[in-house]
């Protein structure tokens, strides 16, 4: 997995590559921790070249969620059929902004 960072004024976008699973969760988590401050108010990922995710990676997001929740907002963008149907599935879809 790779992640790339953009960040303008408040507005934090993050680009996954790859696969969230058990053993690239712990770096996405990682990663997010020095990533996501107080300043960001809007956290945006583009999952337009996420292949795979797992629960682990489930819970990495929800994670950030629930930060973003009490700061600003967090939007997944460019999902694809496959996580689209595991958002679904969970019910994550109604709990996620997902464009």
């Amino acid at each position: 997995m790779q992640l790339s960072k953009k960040i303008e004024d408040n507005r934090l976008t993050v680009l996954i590559e790859g696969r969230i699973d058990t053993t690239t969760a712990p770096q996405l988590e990682g990663e997010l921790r020095q990533i996501v401050t107080d300043e960001v108010i809007d956290l945006i990922f583009d999952f337009s070249k996420v292949e795979y995710m797992s629960s682990a990676g489930i819970r990495v997001i929800m994670s950030a969620e629930k930060i973003m929740r009490r700061q600003g907002a967090m939007t997944l963008i460019h999902v694809n059929e496959d996580i689209m149907e595991i958002l679904e599935m969970t019910g994550l879809i109604d709990i996620l902004t997902v464009q």
